[in-house]
């Protein structure tokens, strides 16, 4: 399905998918999603999130968060060069199959250098179309794969086109993840075009919103710096998911989406 820049075209049918799974995404799936305020709301004034001291309040601060997709790939060397340089922290929801596998010294490096890493199954496969024991071994090939380059299992997954249900949920916790979507999106699966994907993000940005960009297409790294400078211009400050919904600690098996303004 992912087609980045070393020789893959992205398929229309592909995106169209894409587009009407986002949009079943943020009808709610079926299960009740929590909000990073309410999350918040529910831990209630702690200063610790998950034992972790937090960094920011994002009660009082106007946070978003940003994420990728279904790396790493060839290109998120240079995106951490480009937070790095920006001090922006991110959660990255990586893939299994010749991603994590391929790439371990980056993942290493995505972890070393202070950014969320996360769980996005093994092979992209759709979690609703599976049986739970399928969706078992998707994801816990994952959680151990990472485990082996890291040494800590990630407790947050994003279920492939958002698409999660009851049975997701159960496996979710079993396993000890919870479940991120989103509320901006730039599509850029959809297009190479670097400033479009940085002005559908900029059209979209809201207080305690989660970001999903990918950083295996050919437009998307190179519309980051500029997305970064736009957004913190405008007051936002940059947090992990994690940071996001402190005090409180994503629970697993629950699914965090935020609201929209």
């Amino acid at each position: 399905m992912f087609r980045s820049r070393s020789g893959r075209g992205k398929a229309v049918s592909t995106a169209l998918l894409a587009a009407v799974s986002l949009m079943w995404a943020l009808s709610g799936c079926g299960v009740d999603p929590v909000t990073p305020q309410d999350a918040r709301r529910e831990a209630g004034t702690d200063d610790k999130a998950g034992g972790t001291a937090r960094r920011v309040d994002c009660a009082e601060v106007k946070c978003i968060a940003l994420t990728f997709d279904a790396g790493p790939g060839e290109d998120t060397p240079h995106l951490l060069d480009v937070l790095k340089e920006k001090q922006v922290p991110a959660t990255f929801f990586l893939l299994g199959s010749k991603h994590v596998d391929r790439y371990p010294d980056v993942v290493r490096r995505i972890a070393d250098e202070g950014h969320e890493v996360a769980n996005h199954t093994w092979s992209h496969r759709i979690l609703t179309d599976l049986d739970e024991s399928e969706i078992r071994d998707e994801l816990s090939r994952t959680q151990d794969a990472i485990a082996k380059i890291i040494g800590r299992k990630p407790t947050l997954m994003r279920p492939p086109q958002g698409r999660t249900d009851g049975t997701v949920s159960d496996v979710s916790r079993e396993l000890g993840l919870a479940q991120v979507l989103w509320s901006i999106t730039a599509k850029d699966y959809s297009t190479t075009d670097s400033a479009l994907i940085r002005q559908r993000v900029l059209d979209n940005a809201h207080r305690d919103g989660i970001i999903l960009l990918h950083d295996i297409y050919d437009g998307t790294v190179p519309a980051v710096p500029s997305i970064i400078d736009e957004l913190k211009r405008r007051g936002f400050t940059f947090v992990t998911v994690p940071e996001l919904l402190a005090p409180g600690k994503a629970e697993p098996g629950t699914v965090y989406r935020p609201e929209r303004d």
